[in-house]
C-alpha cells in the first residue's frame, strides 16, 4: 500500500463517501492479476491529484461493501463526490484513462 492511497473496511469507507469531495474506490483482492497491475497506476494518480481521496476496499474482507456498491467484476473503481456516485468502471485502466474517470 502506498501512503497515497489507503486501504479502509467498510466502516471507514461510509464515512469517508459522506465527507464532501470527490473519493475514488477500488473494489479489488489479493488474489486479482488484473488488481495487481491496476495498483502502481493507482499509487502514481493519487501522488498527483491533491483533490480526490483514493481508497481501496478489499472485498474478500468487506462482503458488504461490495454488495453495497453492486461490485461484481474487479477491479471496480467507483467515483463519488459528496456522497453520490458519480462514474463507475470495470477492469484494469492505463493511467492516461484513469486520470480522465477522476477528473469527472
Amino acid at each position: 500500500m502506498s501512503e497515497f492511497v489507503k486501504e479502509i473496511d467498510y466502516s471507514q469507507l461510509k464515512e469517508i463517501v459522506a465527507k464532501e469531495g470527490k473519493v475514488l474506490i477500488d473494489f479489488f483482492a489479493t488474489w486479482c492479476g488484473p488488481c495487481k497491475m491496476l495498483a502502481p497506476v493507482l499509487d502514481k494518480v493519487a501522488a498527483e491529484i491533491k483533490d480526490v481521496t483514493f481508497v481501496k476496499v478489499d472485498i474478500d474482507k468487506n462482503v458488504q461493501a461490495a454488495e453495497e456498491y453492486g461490485v461484481q467484476v474487479i477491479p471496480t473503481l467507483i467515483l463519488t463526490e459528496n456522497g453520490a456516485i458519480r462514474a463507475r468502471e470495470q477492469g484494469f485502466m492505463p493511467e492516461a484513462e484513469l486520470r480522465a474517470f477522476v477528473a469527472r
